[in-house]
């Protein structure tokens, strides 16, 4: 007799998990560990003795991401699914609280930090990963609407404009740029109709040329851009010394530990230029590496909603493949912003940089990517079998592996 039962497909580890995963994220964090040492061992300032406090505060970051990624990856999928608009609504309050006056940190004339229990945390940084989450689920929720003009770009549109005035209010020009693009990479993927999404870039291309143009201090940027040397001491300082930075490297770098540049030359050497302290320690080798490394997570992120798709989770498929455009997308403009390609942005590089709120957020992101692959990928498949004595998981390559095994009837 035929029994229609099930068995499920996990991945090859006994986490449930793609070890390959973590290990990028143990090279990344590690690699990130370093050059925060480097890029801040100089900065002694009277004392003449090696500064070891901001990396002891990094390491600090990196423990607390990684515990926020194991309570992240432990959530169960459907959790975030229902109540990821709540989770949003709860974020723009918290965002529309840094425009009230004496409640935000001011720094640097940008009023983006909250200060809790002698603690700063940025707010804009997990209310990227919020939009991911909210999107994934919209995205979801609509799917046999999504060809429609006011369920697949208006609904979207207007979230979006509401993140975006609480954003630039603050102002954090470039988060928004960074959700924006975001939230298009999962609206083209989640089959919005192209034309629409053409019309949707069009729109925001002019919206952005506007705001630029609006603001003298974001016009100011994008002229000294175009010509840093037009203005080395002035507009177009901190370009002019990324750039110094990066050519001072050439192919193989002065060696670790040997920039000049991060000696108070180079504003926010340990943050959002610290790719230009790779490049100049590390030479264009260094660089490459960077990039090499964030390729594979892209990768593992599309595979993982690839997968997921196919086991029929959608929002799981939605939600790995925000991840990965999210992460992605940022370090891309960090990168383009210290090579002299894009505008100078106050963003920090994934993993790498210094900073709590930024590897905070980039943890709890890989966190959904191991949620994914614990939970969904873990999967239920439809398969005909006549032996029914199978009750333990079979470690499989791919669904479609498991799929051919049953068929044949190995197990």
């Amino acid at each position: 007799m035929t029994d229609y039962s099930s068995t499920r497909f996990i991945n090859d580890s006994r986490l449930g998990v793609d070890m390959r995963l973590l290990g990028l994220l143990a090279v990344l964090l590690m690699f990130g560990l370093l050059m925060v040492y480097s890029s801040t061992i100089a900065n002694s300032d009277k004392s003449l003795q090696p500064e070891t406090g901001l990396f002891f505060r990094q390491l600090l970051h990196v423990c607390t991401g990684l515990i926020f990624m194991v309570m992240t990856a432990l959530i169960p999928i459907d959790l975030w699914e229902r109540f990821g608009k709540w989770i949003l609504l709860a974020t723009i309050i918290v965002l529309a609280f840094l425009v009230i006056p004496g409640v935000g940190h001011e720094v640097n004339g940008s009023k983006r930090w909250i200060g809790v229990a002698g603690f700063r945390f940025q707010p804009a940084e997990f209310a990227k990963l919020v939009v991911v989450i909210y999107i994934a689920g919209y995205l979801t929720r609509m799917r046999t609407r999504l060809e429609s003009f006011s369920h697949g770009i208006v609904m979207i549109g207007i979230v979006m404009s509401l993140i975006g005035l609480l954003l630039l209010a603050q102002p954090d020009f470039g988060s928004f740029v960074v959700i924006t693009i975001t939230v298009g990479v999962m609206m083209f993927l989640g089959g919005v109709r192209i034309w629409h999404m053409l019309l949707c870039v069009s729109a925001t291309a002019c919206a952005f040329t506007l705001m630029v143009v609006m603001a003298p201090y974001r016009m100011a940027r994008v002229l000294s851009f175009t010509d840093p040397f037009a203005d080395p001491f002035n507009s177009g300082f901190q370009l002019v010394q990324a750039l110094i930075a990066v050519g001072r490297g050439e192919l193989f770098g002065v060696g670790l530990g040997g920039s000049i540049q991060k000696l108070y030359y180079l504003p926010h050497a340990n943050n959002d230029f610290i790719l230009a302290i790779i490049g100049e320690e590390l030479g264009f080798l260094g660089i490459s590496f960077v990039v090499f490394l964030f390729g594979p997570l892209l990768w593992f992120a599309l595979q993982t909603g690839r997968l997921a798709a196919q086991a029929g989770y959608l929002f799981a498929a939605r939600l790995a493949e925000g991840v990965g455009a999210l992460l992605v997308v940022q370090a891309l403009i960090n990168i383009g912003v210290n090579l002299g390609v894009l505008p100078t942005k106050g963003l920090t590089l994934p993993f790498i940089s210094y900073g709590g709120s930024s590897m905070l957020m980039c943890c709890a992101a890989i966190g959904l990517l191991l949620a994914v692959q614990r939970q969904c990928l873990y999967v239920d498949l439809p398969v005909k079998i006549t032996n029914t004595k199978l009750k333990t998981p079979v470690r499989v390559s791919s669904v479609k592996d498991g799929q051919r095994r049953l068929s044949r009837g190995v197990v």
